[in-house]
């Protein structure tokens, strides 16, 4: 999807960076479910946890059922369950079929349970959308209380983003997209020796920019551009439907910017995301005309399928 920076566009309500300090769960065996140390079956797990999100930085996650408290409220949950929240709030949304496939093994009973649990207890969200073959897929997000409980408990390294709720019907498949984007882009760059991934979404970059702009105005477009790893393509500062953030084997900080494209692309967009150096990531079927379009005006870029 084509998003470009529009600096008069609000920031997005949805997004708390705040962060306040956890509260210790207290570790108890449920009368109803007992789990042995959760597993993982992602190949995301090195450097990074089943889902390619650090660890708590004050509470470990447990090894069965744990009581958390937030505002008053005793919330019952296990490691697994937790991942499935912090990637919620990491991507906003995820579809059910991704998460059970890179977040459970393709476990989709275990998924299920916990998908129950953290709706019976109100932190998650289940819709139901139309899917690009017409056929019914369902989609996850934190609610509102999912994303205050994720943030008080900082179940995320601080200055990580996170969202709650379905923005846009119409982009909320696209959406879900991303969390699938990202599982491939991250074992690219886990292989590479990369570690201390961080999700970045378009949101978050336009509330960066939005907000230098109305410090520093228009005319210092370039710099604020330059400032943020991006660049002007047509004096419009195109912006990526995913960054990750991570380090290098040697140390150093990178990152890679990825444009999730689909055959509603209009060349004149494709054209401007590949100037702007994005990596591109194409449904199955669809990287021929990207070629295409890009060869025609002189350009290369990184196409990968999705």
């Amino acid at each position: 999807m084509s998003r470009d920076l529009t600096p008069s566009r609000r920031d997005d309500s949805r997004e708390s960076p705040s962060r306040t300090r956890a509260h210790a769960p207290r570790i108890e065996r449920s009368p109803l479910r007992q789990e042995s140390k959760p597993t993982s079956h992602s190949p995301l797990e090195t450097g990074s946890s089943a889902l390619g999100i650090t660890r708590p930085r004050e509470a470990p996650l447990p090894e069965f059922r744990a009581v958390f408290h937030d505002r008053g409220r005793a919330y019952r949950l296990c490691g697994s369950e937790v991942h499935t929240l912090t990637a919620l709030g990491e991507f906003r949304v995820i579809a059910m079929d991704d998460l059970a496939k890179h977040a459970y093994g393709e476990d989709r009973e275990e998924a299920r349970k916990d998908i129950q649990n953290l709706s019976r207890q109100g932190l998650i969200r289940q819709g139901t959308f139309e899917g690009p073959d017409g056929s019914a897929l369902e989609l996850l997000t934190l609610t509102r209380n999912g994303h205050r409980f994720v943030c008080s408990n900082r179940f995320l390294p601080d200055g990580q983003s996170t969202y709650h709720g379905f923005v846009k019907r119409k982009e909320a498949n696209h959406d879900a997209d991303l969390y699938r984007l990202y599982q491939k882009e991250a074992g690219r760059i886990l292989d590479r020796g990369g570690r201390n991934l961080r999700v970045v979404l378009d949101f978050e970059l336009k509330r960066k920019l939005n907000r230098d702009f109305a410090t520093f105005g228009t005319q210092a477009r370039a710099e604020i551009a330059a400032r943020h790893g991006l660049q002007v393509v047509g004096n419009k500062i195109p912006i990526p439907d995913l960054r990750i953030e991570y380090e290098t084997r040697e140390g150093h900080i990178a990152r890679a910017d990825l444009e999730l494209t689909s055959e509603h692309y209009r060349p004149r967009q494709l054209a401007e995301k590949a100037r702007a150096g994005f990596s591109f990531y194409v449904p199955r079927g669809e990287a021929d005309r990207l070629r295409r379009v890009l060869d025609q005006r002189e350009l290369t870029a990184e196409i990968l399928s999705l």
